[in-house]
C-alpha cells in the first residue's frame, strides 16, 4: 500500500513539473540587430585552348571570346554585395608566351576594366602561374556590378609559328569569392 501511495505522489509531482515551465520575457526587437555576413565561392571562368587551335604565322595574333555574365541582374545579390575577390591561375604548356586579358564589359560592350596576365613560354618545367587576388571594393566594386559580359583576349607573342601539329595548351581557371552583408 505504501508503494502504491508513493507511486501516486511521484506521478503527481512529475506531472506538476511537466506543466510548470520557466519563461522569460521575449524580446522580438532583437531581430533588428541581426546581421548576416555570408561569403560565397564560385567558379568564374575556365578555358583550355589546345596549341593546335592557335594556328598562326609566328607574329602577334589575338584570339577573342566573350561570355554573358548576368550575376548582377539579381537585385538582392547586387544590393548586398560588399566585396568581391577574383582569383586567377593560368597554366601554359606551349612553347610561346602569351598575354591574357580579361575585360569586364557593360551592356553597351564598353570596357569597364581590363585585367592583364602575362604568361611566360613553357620551357619543359611546371608553368602554373597564380596571380595576386583582384579585390573589388567601393568604386571598383561599383564597376564590377555594371558588368554584363566578360571578354577574353589571348595575345600570342612572336616566336616559332604554331600549326595544327603544335603540342600543349593554355588553361585558365578562375574563381570569385563574394562577400555579402545582410542587415
Amino acid at each position: 500500500m505504501k508503494s502504491n501511495f508513493l507511486s501516486k505522489v511521484l506521478k503527481i509531482v512529475i506531472i506538476s513539473l511537466l506543466f510548470s515551465s520557466c519563461s522569460s520575457d521575449l524580446d522580438f526587437d532583437q531581430i533588428k540587430d541581426l546581421k548576416l555576413e555570408p561569403a560565397f565561392l564560385a567558379n568564374l571562368a575556365y578555358f583550355d585552348i589546345p596549341a593546335n587551335k592557335l594556328v598562326d604565322d609566328g607574329g602577334n595574333h589575338v584570339a577573342d571570346d566573350s561570355r554573358g555574365f548576368d550575376i548582377f541582374k539579381d537585385k538582392f545579390f547586387n544590393e548586398h554585395l560588399q566585396k568581391a575577390e577574383l582569383n586567377f591561375e593560368i597554366e601554359n604548356t606551349i612553347d610561346r608566351a602569351f598575354l591574357v586579358s580579361l575585360q569586364l564589359l557593360d551592356a553597351n560592350n564598353q570596357v569597364l576594366q581590363t585585367l592583364t596576365f602575362p604568361v611566360p613560354a613553357y620551357r619543359g618545367t611546371a608553368n602554373v602561374i597564380k596571380f595576386p587576388t583582384e579585390v573589388f571594393e567601393n568604386q571598383r566594386l561599383d564597376l564590377l556590378k555594371k558588368t554584363v559580359k566578360i571578354g577574353f583576349r589571348v595575345a600570342i607573342s612572336e616566336g616559332t609559328p604554331l600549326n595544327s601539329q603544335s603540342l600543349g595548351s593554355l588553361k585558365l581557371k578562375s574563381s570569385a569569392t563574394a562577400y555579402l552583408i545582410i542587415e
